[in-house]
């Protein structure tokens, strides 16, 4: 069975986006959302990347 990105239903602060990319890469979802904190200080395309993944990922079952 192959693995699916999806946004998590469990683990979300707000969208699940970070959760899911956690679960998917099977890493802390802390460190996705240390870079999109950073992302968003130091370039501002931190909101649009959440906007944009929040947007394309599915939502988990």
């Amino acid at each position: 069975m192959s693995k699916k990105l999806t946004k998590s239903a469990t683990d979300k602060k707000l969208a699940g986006v970070c959760g899911g990319l956690g679960e998917y890469f099977n890493v802390d979802p802390l460190i996705f959302r240390a870079l999109f904190v950073v992302l968003v200080i130091c370039a501002g395309t931190g909101v649009l990347a959440y906007l944009i993944l929040a947007l394309l990922m599915g939502h988990a079952k």
